[in-house]
């Protein structure tokens, strides 16, 4: 990859507007805005609103990250946008901001698939070589991937319902927690017990690497509802309880299926996690004890980089664009978007394709 190229990244698939300018591994700027405030009454991200959100901010974000940078759009060779996997809308804002762009300016673009950015944060940030084990791990994806090149993936496994950031909201939900609900667990956690009750380890006496995280979260919300029932209601430390036993679960599951993927991948050169819920400090503690008992390196991005960012778009998109040139006007806004065209659909299909 020519480490030169200056790349105008654009993401926007979920409730964070970002935007950001990469030249080769060097981040001239990154800016987010967070939609945090927006969704705060609802419980979750509501897709109208974080659509509309997106359309007011991207060419602020986009005006700030070239200032931060001290570069004008006459300085960018080619421009990276997230063009799915996502809400819809959030996706369509962008790809029709990298577009106009595009067009006015006469600079290549190329769509990103939003997983290959948080899969590549590992070549961005210590340079890792192919090919390399990732465990992808966020809001609404969780799957392992072996790593071949910017644009080769193979899933080893997957979840087949709730993601663990998904199960993380919703259990902040149900215990009465803030938004986003990752955050929010892991902080009522700290002065949790977790061998206070006795959550099930989801699909371990299964074997291969898929995952599932739907009976996880049930569970919790019986023991939620058996606590209420005999004693009126919550108090403090049954929250925090809950949280550190619904986190060991969450952290006992990915651990072992991390070991079971690595034993399944030969010839990696090291062993990644990164997505949103990369940002645990208790499963990146437990998957860099794991990747040390078996002296491969162990690659986790600082937590910017973790949680959705228009870097590692910018990133991904210089690395794709080297192998495949760019994209057209034609491109599309995708809601769904499998990395691994070629395994069988872990989380469903219908008229729009598979999930993952």
């Amino acid at each position: 990859m020519n480490k030169e190229i200056t790349v105008l990244g654009l993401e926007s698939s979920c409730d964070d507007t970002a935007a950001a300018i990469v030249r080769g591994r060097d981040i001239l700027s990154s800016v987010v805005a967070d939609q945090t405030a927006l969704h705060a009454a609802y419980g979750g991200v509501v897709p109208e609103i974080a659509a509309r959100a997106h359309a007011e901010k991207l060419d602020l974000c986009i005006e700030r990250a070239l200032d931060d940078a001290k570069v004008t759009l006459n300085d960018i060779d080619v421009i990276a946008v997230t063009a799915g996997p996502g809400l819809i809308g959030g996706v369509l804002s962008g790809v029709m901001m990298a577009k106009g762009l595009s067009a006015a300016t006469g600079t290549p673009m190329i769509g990103v698939n939003h997983l290959a950015g948080h899969a590549l944060t590992p070549r961005l940030t210590d340079n890792v070589g192919y090919p390399y084990l990732i465990l992808l791990v966020s809001g609404g994806h969780c799957q392992f991937l072996r790593v071949d090149g910017p644009t080769a993936f193979s899933r080893l496994g997957s979840t087949i319902d709730d993601a663990p950031g998904e199960a993380f909201d919703k259990t902040a939900r149900l215990l009465g927690l803030t938004q986003p609900g990752g955050p929010a667990v892991e902080r009522s956690a700290l002065s949790g017990d977790e061998s206070r009750f006795a959550f099930p380890r989801p699909l371990l006496d299964r074997a291969g690497c898929d995952l599932s995280f739907s009976g996880l979260k049930t569970a919790l919300l019986r023991q939620r509802d058996a606590l209420i029932a005999d004693q009126g209601g919550l108090h403090p430390q049954d929250v925090s309880d809950l949280c550190a036993g619904f986190q060991a679960a969450v952290r006992d599951v990915l651990v072992e299926k991390s070991r079971r993927a690595l034993d399944a991948s030969t010839g990696i050169t090291g062993f990644a996690v990164a997505g949103g819920v990369a940002a645990n400090t208790e499963l990146r503690a437990a998957l860099k004890a794991l990747s040390a008992a078996r002296d491969l390196p162990f690659i986790a991005p600082p937590l910017a980089l973790c949680t959705d960012n228009a870097a590692m778009i910018a990133y991904a998109g210089a690395e794709i664009f080297a192998e495949t040139g760019a994209d057209d006007l034609s491109l599309s806004a995708r809601p769904r978007w499998p990395l691994d065209q070629s395994a069988p659909a872990a989380l469903g299909g219908g008229r729009k394709g598979a999930k993952a």
